[in-house]
């Protein structure tokens, strides 16, 4: 019996940017149980990286119309230039295949590969190469808690199963079961190929004694900024928006929070080891509890002088949701430089729809507050909503209209259905209720679905969905904020 495996955990999850956060947590959880591991990050050997946003060009432009036509007369074209970006995305890179192999020359006992959805063809190959050399793969990522989505990648050759939970405390014990040939259906959250599965692990409680994440194999002479991403809770305080993937993925259920001392303990011991202030926190909601996040706002200074950090929040309706114009303040001088919210829609009655928990008027509040406090402030829209008409679109124009000078970078996307997710309960119950989703299908491997947007195919919503697009390049061509490059493309 092998009582300290030599493990091999691939990060397909290539971020440009900073270093995946999951992978630091699980090799610290390894190293502390003194597990010899390797992490394979593909940024280390020249393979180009996830990019994210920049300040756009009309090339930028050009191919966001494309992507967003509807226009049928553009029907096949569209398809066909979607169709080889998805293969694109989706190709497994010769350079992450070419140093894997390498890797298993080594002869690891066991590969770990982190993926998102779009990696599904890299496991494919990765799990090939590690059955020929008799080597066990465990496959894990935030989704595949999501029995719909984990069912269409159980046929991977050369995968000994497939594990949906927050492994930080019971991934040790993981490995050297599958190591030694044990039944690994004693943890929680496991899934055989044979069908066979245990139960559904509950959220991870207890934060503050999860060991420090571990990103000492990371390149960090690759990244143009050291930035070290944190999250201070799980989860979401608010957790009701009918759309929303990341509260139903294997760590975004139910919300949970580290207290601030040992959070501030954490920034402070990782600013020291990885010599860098830049933090990204990337909670779902970092407000969702108050009182951690003016604990950081009030002593993040006096732990990191010179701290500089971003995060995501959700203005919501609380009568205290931490997001006054004294809190903004606060937090500018605590070294906040970017802040991010999902604004969604311009159309209240269509938040409302979306059980986002948000008022117009609030939100522009927060808006004004945060730019003049100095604060670079990003959002994130989507566009196609169930019952978006081209009335809801002039209202989204407008409001991004009024609020332009204020903004620095808008990110939209088209609605996606989700697997798991509230709508996606709410479609399977009431079909009649999604009239206008024409052709509806589930891609449950790619964990979205496929259709036409009724509304879409008339001029009007056409044209009204352009000058949204106009509107949101005319505002992500500017430069950010002085202060807040080195958070570009970050978020």
């Amino acid at each position: 019996m092998k009582q300290h495996p030599k493990v091999l955990i691939v990060d397909l999850n290539n971020f440009a940017a900073y270093p995946t956060l999951a992978i630091g947590s699980l090799v610290a959880s390894l190293r502390k149980a003194q597990i010899d591991v390797e992490v394979l990050c593909p940024l280390s050997h020249d393979i180009p990286a996830m990019e994210r946003e920049h300040v756009e060009s009309r090339w930028d432009q050009f191919q966001r119309r494309i992507y967003f036509s509807t226009n049928p007369a553009l029907e096949w074209s569209r398809h066909s230039i979607r169709a080889l970006r998805s293969w694109w995305i989706s190709r497994p890179h010769p350079g992450t295949l070419r140093e894997v192999s390498r890797a298993l020359e080594t002869s690891p006992d066991i590969v770990l590969l982190s993926a998102y959805l779009n990696h599904y063809t890299s496991c494919v190959e990765i799990a090939r190469r590690a059955k020929q050399k008799g080597i066990p793969v465990l496959l894990g990522g935030p989704v595949f808690n999501i029995e719909d989505i984990t069912a269409q990648w159980l046929d991977i050759p050369g995968v000994t199963a497939i594990v949906g939970g927050e492994m930080d405390r019971d991934l040790p014990g993981l490995v050297n079961s599958a190591v030694n040939g044990e039944d690994l259906l004693q943890f929680a959250g496991v899934f055989y190929p044979d069908g066979r599965r245990s139960p559904t692990p509950p959220p991870l409680r207890d934060l503050d004694d999860l060991p420090v994440p571990d990103f000492s194999d990371f390149p960090w002479d690759r990244y143009r900024q050291r930035v070290i991403p944190v999250m201070a809770g799980r989860g979401c305080g608010w957790g009701q928006c009918v759309f929303c993937g990341d509260v139903v993925t294997a760590n975004g259920r139910k919300f949970r929070s580290k207290k601030v001392e040992p959070l501030l303990r954490e920034l402070k011991t990782l600013s020291e080891i990885h010599e860098t202030k830049n933090f990204i926190l990337l909670d779902i909601k970092l407000n969702s509890d108050v009182r951690v996040w003016r604990g950081l706002i009030e002593n993040i200074q006096a732990h990191i002088p010179g701290a500089c950090w971003v995060g995501t929040i959700h203005v919501d309706e609380r009568r205290d949701n931490g997001l006054s114009r004294d809190d903004l303040v606060a937090a500018k001088h605590a070294g906040m430089m970017r802040i991010n919210f999902g604004l969604e829609s311009g159309s209240q009655s269509l938040l409302n729809a979306m059980r986002k928990g948000c008022n117009l008027e609030k939100t522009s509040d927060f808006i004004k507050n945060a730019y003049e406090a100095g604060i670079s402030v990003r959002t994130t829209m989507m566009q196609g909503f169930p019952g978006e008409t081209a009335d809801d679109l002039k209202l989204t124009i407008d409001y991004l209209e009024q609020h332009q000078q204020y903004l620095d970078r808008v990110r939209l996307s088209q609605f996606k259905a989700i697997p798991g997710t509230k709508i996606h309960r709410d479609f399977e119950e009431h079909p009649s209720r999604y009239s206008d989703l024409v052709d509806f299908q589930w891609d449950f491997r790619k964990g979205q679905a496929s259709y036409s947007y009724r509304p879409s195919f008339f001029r009007e919503y056409r044209r009204a969905k352009r000058q949204l697009l106009d509107k949101v390049h005319e505002i992500n061509k500017k430069p950010l904020r002085c202060g807040a490059e080195a958070f570009d493309g970050l978020m």
